[in-house]
């Protein structure tokens, strides 16, 4: 729970509060029942007693099963993964939960959409710690206050949850008493598992790979230098030209203005769109496979932008827009660089034309990239083996061997699903034949994921309806959803 932002007479009636609560006489033990045992004000677990570090994680999720990474502020029809990650933590008491994400310092290196998985996602934050090493701190951090102008609450003290125990006020006799624990930790002690800690209390759709000490000025977000994503498709199956493909890829390396590539976010208010890729590669899985995948690695990516990259790239693979169509999205002002060999001059495109980006089930955040020597990942060996009588195997806290249990599993579903089409041939009817006239003027246009769209006519992207200028977009939301949350804010604000 965070004090600061709570008024002088809020903070008062607390404190009241937690001195008649001290005060009152012992209650009868209360039933096993939840209904008959209300939650204690004061919890057992003194995090002010134990230091604290700040780490980076490591972690790979399938993002099938997740309404995307970040957690939200509405209710949403799955879990979010920070959700249950943040869950997770807190359970096993390496961050306080009632402190919430700000109270760990919580960051991610990249946001997922809903059904977009990662391999090699990276938060930082701060974790209670069983070491005491310099780089290690007690209490919570807490940041510079801002300068605020004078107010007649100026008198009264900012608190944090973190300062109750350190400033002079009437706390409960109960709250922060001395622990038998409460002593300098061990150095010589080894530090906590948090892999296996988290990887016991985690669904098995997401895995904690490694953990890595960091500095306590550390950000995963602004420390990283690039950010891998693959997307993967099948050539055969969408009948695209990969080669056609890569030519219209090689166009993306360098930087760029992508705002033709991605989805206005008038949330962010962003007004600048260029970004850098460093790479952007079609290559088979393996040698023997039928599926591709697109690497695709740059310092920084908008909103929806590989999906959108990707769409233009099934497009062209298609047979339905021709490479160019890359460098023409890309010049989104005059005198622009010329990227392509013609000699004609591209059109001027600052705004996107409509088009459906491609599907986010095949889309893996795949690595996020750090400078050499910043990190320093670390996976320590179970504490213990696990005992005969588990047999399954999903229940290991070993990241490795559970997420090769599952790969043995979807290897099992796809023949599963290979068995339903052998026993549904039998009953197959075959469509009538269409006539050669009308089979030519149905289009279709390939998403990724198995999925396609069918268009009665395929209208280039060139001539077709545009969007609205990022500035438009900004202003209109300012405007109204800007202007009523300014308005909620404000309203909300302790009064002086």
């Amino acid at each position: 729970m965070s004090y600061e932002s709570w008024s002088k007479q809020d903070l008062i009636a607390k404190l009241v509060q937690l001195e008649a609560a001290a005060d009152a006489p012992p209650q009868p033990v209360a039933s096993t029942s939840s209904a008959n045992n209300p939650r204690r004000p004061w919890k057992d677990f003194d995090f002010s007693s134990y230091p604290r570090r700040k780490i980076a994680l490591k972690f790979c999720y399938s993002g099938w099963e997740y309404n995307g990474l970040a957690i939200q502020a509405d209710h949403t029809p799955l879990p979010t993964v920070e959700g249950v990650l943040f869950d997770a933590l807190a359970k096993a008491r390496l961050i306080d939960g009632d402190a919430g994400f700000d109270g760990c310092e919580w960051e991610r290196c990249g946001r997922t959409d809903r059904g977009v998985s990662a391999a090699g996602q990276v938060i930082s934050l701060w974790v209670r710690s069983a070491q005491n090493a310099h780089q290690i701190r007690r209490s919570t951090p807490s940041p510079e206050p801002e300068e605020a102008p004078p107010s007649d609450d100026d008198t009264f003290p900012t608190l944090s949850a973190s300062d109750f125990g350190t400033l002079d006020l009437p706390v409960p006799d109960n709250h922060n008493k001395p622990r038998k624990r409460n002593k300098e930790p061990d150095p010589n002690r080894p530090e906590h598992n948090y892999p296996s800690i988290l990887n016991r209390l985690l669904p098995p759709t997401i895995r904690i790979l490694a953990w890595s000490p960091v500095a306590p000025t550390f950000s995963s977000r602004f420390a990283c230098t690039s950010r891998h994503y693959k997307y993967f498709f099948s050539p055969s199956l969408d009948g695209l030209d990969v080669a056609k493909m890569q030519v219209a890829a090689n166009y993306l390396i360098g930087l760029h203005d992508f705002r033709n590539f991605c989805k206005i976010d008038a949330a962010k208010q962003l007004t600048e769109y260029h970004r850098r890729i460093l790479r952007a590669d079609l290559s088979p899985v393996s040698p023997d496979s039928q599926m591709y995948v697109l690497d695709l690695v740059g310092t920084a990516f908008l909103y929806h932008q590989v999906r959108h990259i990707m769409a233009i790239l099934f497009l062209v693979g298609a047979g339905l827009e021709e490479p160019s169509i890359v460098p023409t999205l890309l010049n989104v002002a005059p005198n622009a660089e010329q990227l392509t060999n013609s000699t004609e001059p591209l059109p001027v495109l600052d705004t996107r034309p409509e088009y459906q980006m491609a599907d986010g089930l095949p889309l893996m955040l795949y690595a996020c990239h750090y400078p050499d020597g910043l990190l320093d990942w670390r996976v320590e060996a179970p504490t213990k083996a696990p005992t005969v009588q588990k047999h399954d195997p999903s229940a290991d806290s070993d990241a490795f061997a559970q997420l090769h249990y599952a790969l043995a599993r979807s290897d099992m579903y796809a023949m599963l699903n290979a068995a339903f089409c052998d026993a549904a041939e039998e009953h197959h009817v075959e469509l009538p034949a269409v006539p050669t006239g009308a089979a030519e003027s149905v289009t279709t246009v390939p998403l990724g994921a198995a999925t396609f769209r069918r268009a009665s006519k395929y209208v280039p992207l060139l001539q077709r309806k545009r969007n609205d200028h990022f500035e438009v977009v900004n202003e209109r939301w300012r405007a109204s959803k800007g202007a009523r949350r300014e308005a909620k804010r404000s309203a909300d604000k302790p009064q002086s």
